[in-house]
């Protein structure tokens, strides 16, 4: 690889770091949101971005809501066919317990259906009528807290930092590429004025 095609890839990589930085801090107020991490790493082709979320435990905030669910451990709530720790759900006219999207959370059974009096236990069993009627998936040492929320474990002081950063590594890139450029083009003159 040459200068221009190393300063591409710090470019490229420090583009990708702004995105993460910049999906945390969009995220920083989206309960149960788990923050990704930007890692770079350098290869014979230049510098990479991989992402990864991290495990970080969010704060819990009471709601007082009965059917506001925190996740306190790993795991994840399945709603339709995806997943997400964010638990904030409501019941709809059907009688099943749905996220701000419409997707409808699932139990071990399937979709719960609920009245309004049933309740969600720590262990996941959810009970209706005095009687359990279904479980939610857990993974073990995971515990559902209800009537509170889980928050998002973004740092938007610290997001903002990376953002500056991949900003003026961005730049610097940027910069050296312009400067091994122009040092090309003036050799390339240069030489041609000598002969």
């Amino acid at each position: 690889m040459d200068g221009m095609e190393w300063m591409g890839s710090a470019m490229r990589a420090a583009r990708g770091a702004l995105d993460v930085a910049t999906q945390n801090l969009a995220n920083a107020s989206s309960d149960g949101y788990r923050k990704a991490q930007a890692a770079i790493t350098l290869s014979a082709r230049g510098l990479a971005v991989s992402t990864h979320a991290t495990h970080e435990q969010g704060a819990v905030r009471r709601t007082g809501r009965a059917f506001d669910l925190a996740l306190l451990g790993d795991g994840a709530f399945r709603v339709g066919d995806a997943t997400t720790r964010s638990g904030a759900f409501v019941r709809d006219r059907d009688g099943r317990l749905v996220d701000d999207r419409g997707r409808a959370l699932r139990g071990t059974c399937g979709v719960l259906h609920v009245s309004e009096r049933a309740t969600i236990a720590a262990d996941g069993t959810v009970r209706d009528g005095g009687r359990a009627v279904d479980r939610l998936a857990l993974p073990a040492g995971t515990h559902v807290l209800s009537g509170a929320l889980e928050t998002s474990t973004v740092n938007p002081i610290g997001e903002t930092l990376a953002i500056l950063t991949a900003q003026r590594a961005f730049e610097t890139a940027q910069k050296t590429m312009l400067a091994i450029d122009a040092t090309r083009e003036k050799s390339a003159n240069d030489v041609v004025r000598v002969q």
